[in-house]
């Protein structure tokens, strides 16, 4: 995870598109306010009832370092993606919606999985970052901060909310909600309750599952994390909460080595945290064969009200900081099940989150095929995956690994 440059994508032709796509926006985006108190400003009926997708963009544009993989040129590639590949509501009329702008998380939303002593330092930080430009915020390690760090976390945090809202509000007027994608940074999903990590500032997905719980009554989350890394934020911010299910799929031996396959939960938790390590090498085969051995049954056996996707596009095989062989196919295949499976099990409420993902060229056209997926179309995957960079999946070590996991719980 260390000592990686960014040089995938075009960076400036990226950041320019987003400033001007965010001053053209129109009629395409609704306006939406995550407040608890007062009814939430949300799509109109009509929308409610036609989108297939809901998705909000924080880009987090101040939030930059330069040569970092974790700078603010990943999510303006994927707007870029969506708006060249007809993916957005200029193209589609309200089957595609995106809420614009969202409001920030409150204090009180971080604080249901952070600590507030770290909210707070954070918060303190800020004056270090404007005097000195950038600063590091987790001792030796990769997370960075500039003077707009916790500003725009509160605005990823909050995108997710209000996505969250809004696929609930669907929900409750049709069978098949759309899909909601937060398509946010910083990412979240390493960022432990007492500080940030790996990339990550505030945990966007815990804080929209306490927030399920608490604002909509949605009791039992499931939470789907197919990073290539381990999730361990999100790990350790559950692992005694038998009512949050957190399933990861990732990269053995991968950063931050976390995620053992043992490490089930603890105490009135324990068998609701599955982690699944996957050998390098592992790719489509591997992924259909876990979720449909895996992750269905798990999720049949817990009965979720909701269900959170910790969405990484870094297990991609043209990803630079890890060796597995995800295809845009393979992203396109998630999608598409978790959405159905979300139908049969949850009233199809589902909310996708942006984590990891640093080559621009693959995040971008997989995100793209995610929403394809979601809107019932064919995968356009055939056009941008190479099997010239595929090798032959170590099929042995992962039938092991998935006769291991379903063993100890009893799948």
């Amino acid at each position: 995870m260390h000592g990686f440059d960014n040089t995938n994508g075009s960076l400036s032709k990226n950041v320019k598109h987003l400033k001007t796509y965010s001053s053209q926006k129109k009629r395409s985006s609704v306006c939406c306010l995550n407040n608890q108190e007062n009814s939430p400003c949300l799509p109109s009926e009509t929308e409610l009832l036609s989108s297939k997708v809901i998705y909000s963009v924080a880009a987090a544009m101040g939030h930059n370092k330069e040569s970092h993989p974790e700078c603010n040129s990943r999510v303006p590639a994927i707007v870029d993606a969506l708006a060249k590949m007809g993916l957005t509501s200029e193209h589609r009329g309200t089957e595609i919606i995106e809420l614009g702008k969202v409001k920030p998380a409150r204090v009180e939303d971080i604080a249901s999985v952070h600590e507030r002593a770290y909210v707070s330092a954070l918060e303190k930080a800020m004056d270090q970052a404007s005097e000195q430009g950038l600063i590091l915020i987790e001792g030796s390690g990769p997370t960075y901060a500039t003077s707009t760090t916790f500003q725009e976390s509160l605005l990823a945090a909050g995108a997710g909310i209000s996505l969250l809202d809004a696929v609930v509000a669907a929900s409750k007027v049709r069978k098949d909600p759309p899909v909601g994608f937060a398509l946010v940074r910083p990412p979240g999903h390493h960022a432990v309750p007492t500080g940030p990590m790996g990339f990550c500032v505030f945990g966007n997905v815990a804080i929209a599952a306490r927030y399920a719980q608490r604002a909509h009554g949605l009791k039992r989350v499931f939470i789907i994390d197919f990073d290539v890394h381990h999730g361990n934020g999100t790990n350790d911010a559950f692992y005694d909460d038998p009512d949050i299910f957190f399933l990861s799929t990732h990269q053995d031996g991968s950063y931050p080595g976390t995620g053992k396959i043992h490490q089930i939960g603890r105490g009135d938790g324990e068998g609701s945290t599955l982690n699944l390590p996957l050998p390098g090498g592992s790719g489509d085969t591997t992924m259909r064969d876990v979720f449909d051995e895996v992750i269905v049954p798990c999720a049949q056996r817990f009965k979720p009200d909701i269900m959170l996707v910790s969405a990484g596009y870094d297990a991609h095989v043209l990803d630079p900081l890890a060796s597995l062989q995800f295809t845009t196919g393979t992203y396109y295949m998630l999608a598409r099940n978790i959405q159905q499976l979300a139908r049969d099990l949850c009233g199809g409420r589902c909310v996708f989150f942006l984590e990891g993902g640093y080559n621009l060229t693959s995040l971008s056209h997989s995100v793209a095929d995610s929403f394809r997926a979601f809107l019932g179309e064919p995968s356009l995957a055939s056009e941008f995956d190479n099997p010239a960079f595929l090798y032959e999946e170590p099929s042995k070590r992962v039938k092991e690994a998935i006769q291991k996991v379903k063993h100890i719980h009893s799948l």
